[in-house]
């Protein structure tokens, strides 16, 4: 359901620094971004497997990592291709009873930084894509599981990542209304700043893991804006461009728009 963000549009310094990192840190985080060819990602898909910015420990260092969990025990480089477009998500319910996600959500849970995402609202047969943020014009903190897999012919290490998905909320419900979908409508998992270190305490006891499960909870609808943009794939789409971010009103929308969003 979460398959598609925004990040380091114009927020890569504010992130860091809300961190506590220092100039020099905040160079070194920028520096990171420019070896890798990492821009400003105004929309990524997360079949692209995108590099992102996660925080994966109370050190609160920030690394980029591939979305689409890879778990450490995948033995070939063609399961690994295949596992990370299965894992795109993980939803909270099940995360510590799925093979692929319950190790990682026992042992490493992470922040993914991001500054929004996008979710589809489907009318008529056609599909209209809307971009969710916060009011406060901050970073979006999203909740994430993390793994490191080794590719035993090659030796290359890869770090990955998947966001942790929660029932939606009421503005989520009205958008994400996917008439195919085999289960209720979903949002990410989106953490307030004070459970942000909450979600990363480590888990040694079946109460640690029970407050673990209390953090999901269904963003409030009031902290969030939601406005319908540009397509996001196909002949219309515009590319990952800062266009993607600007407000689009669609003719077919009109009448919805004004009594449900």
């Amino acid at each position: 359901m979460c398959y598609n963000k925004a990040y380091l549009t114009r927020r890569a310094e504010q992130m860091a620094k809300r961190y506590g990192h220092d100039e020099q840190e905040v160079e070194f985080i920028r520096t990171q971004l420019e070896q890798l060819n990492v821009g400003p990602a105004y929309h990524a898909s997360g079949f692209d497997h995108p590099s992102v910015p996660v925080i994966i420990d109370r050190t609160k260092t920030i690394h980029l990592y591939s979305w689409g969990l890879i778990p450490n025990w995948i033995k070939t480089s063609a399961e690994a291709v295949t596992m990370s477009n299965s894992t795109i998500n993980a939803r909270a319910e099940t995360m510590f009873e799925k093979a692929a996600f319950r190790e990682a959500a026992r042992e490493r849970r992470c922040l993914v930084l991001v500054d929004g995402f996008f979710e589809h609202h489907h009318k008529n047969g056609k599909a209209f894509p809307y971009h969710i943020a916060l009011y406060q014009d901050e970073p979006m903190v999203m909740a994430g599981l993390w793994d490191e897999w080794v590719d035993r012919s090659t030796g290359l290490v890869r770090r990955t990542y998947t966001v942790v998905t929660t029932t939606a909320n009421p503005l989520m419900a009205r958008i994400h209304n996917n008439p195919k979908a085999s289960e209720g409508p979903r949002m990410p998992l989106l953490l307030p700043k004070s459970a942000e270190e909450e979600w990363l305490k480590p888990i040694s006891t079946t109460a640690d893991k029970a407050f673990i499960e209390s953090l999901v909870q269904p963003y409030p609808e009031k902290a969030l804006i939601s406005y319908t943009v540009k397509r996001l794939t196909g002949k219309e789409a515009v590319g990952n461009t800062a266009e993607v971010l600007k407000p689009h009103r669609y003719a077919e929308l009109e009448e919805q728009q004004g009594s449900l969003f």
